[in-house]
């Protein structure tokens, strides 16, 4: 406790031979952290000045790029300090907060991934009716829903938190996640049965609606041309892709929240390292390479780069 500014503290005891490896860890987690700003976006600026790529699926595609880019400043500017600090510590608000930015951006994702296959459905099911459907409002609506809804719902959790007695001021963790529910003197039925309907809301909802609008996608393509066929695997096959590496990545997330305690330190930290490096990584790898028109524009920016 800080008795003058009345902050609760936090020790991260999650990090492994800090004093050892911290300037190699500084220095990986720094360069992993610019290329994510890097790649994510300039695949947002190419989305941004090129009109033939201001439709639907391509500003979803830069929402879900945008998500990544906040998701990677909420844990990495922390990561950093705390490699170079001789102290891993952070104030409970300031925990509560990340814990919050956290979970609310990870229900954006998959809400993100509904709209863009509700986006690919009408397009490819219903070509001619697409135009009325996927208007600038209806885009700007599902884009609010999937930012405002994880985060009301997130900040009734965490102030639920707030209010709760601290009996411990340790977590094995490099960052704040559903692990801060260890700190409270007594487990709280309540959030805990709260927490499991956001899960529901934002994470199995959206994911059994993707896989569902997917499944019908390609059951009616099936019955259509080639041509089709060819437009909707190339349109739909990276957003399946981020929807199942995104998948992996919450469910690793929740087993190693869950296990924690039984597995070594060291394997453990490498673990939650795996969860914050790859994801945001993956995403405009996979949107750069396998959505052509994306993919075209990167081609002309970089060979200009060349050419001057």
């Amino acid at each position: 406790m800080d008795g003058e500014f009345n902050l609760t503290y936090i020790t991260l005891e999650g990090h492994v031979e800090v004093q050892k490896y911290r300037y190699l860890c500084f220095m990986v987690v720094l360069i992993v952290y610019i290329l994510i700003i890097w790649s994510n976006c300039t695949i947002v600026y190419l989305i941004w000045i090129h009109q033939n790529l201001h439709e639907p699926m391509y500003i979803f595609i830069a929402a879900l790029l945008l998500n990544s880019v906040i998701f990677s400043t909420v844990i990495y500017p922390k990561l950093l300090i705390d490699f170079l600090s001789e102290q891993q510590i952070i104030s409970y608000e300031g925990c509560l907060i990340q814990y919050f930015m956290f979970y609310a951006l990870n229900g954006s994702e998959f809400l993100l991934l509904a709209a863009m296959a509700y986006d690919r459905y009408v397009s490819i099911c219903k070509p001619l009716q697409y135009p009325a459907i996927m208007r600038k409002r209806t885009v700007r609506l599902l884009l609010a829903v999937a930012w405002l809804l994880p985060a009301c719902q997130l900040l009734a959790t965490t102030t639920m938190s707030a209010n709760e007695k601290l009996c411990t001021f340790t977590l094995n963790v490099i960052f704040c996640n559903n692990s801060v529910y260890k700190l409270f003197c007594v487990w709280s039925d309540s959030i805990t049965i709260y927490g499991l309907c956001i899960f529901v809301t934002v994470v199995v909802v959206p994911t059994v609606f993707i896989l569902f609008t997917y499944a019908k996608i390609f059951i009616i393509t099936n019955r259509s041309s080639r041509e089709v066929r060819t437009k909707a695997a190339r349109t739909c096959l990276p957003h399946l892709l981020v929807l199942m590496n995104y998948s992996i990545f919450t469910t690793f997330n929740v087993i190693i929240v869950r296990v924690e305690s039984e597995i070594p330190k060291n394997v453990h930290f490498i673990l939650t390292l795996q969860l914050i490096l790859y994801h945001p990584l993956i995403n405009p790898i996979i949107y750069g390479l396998k959505m052509t028109e994306i993919s075209k524009h990167l081609k002309r920016l970089f060979s200009q780069d060349k050419v001057n």
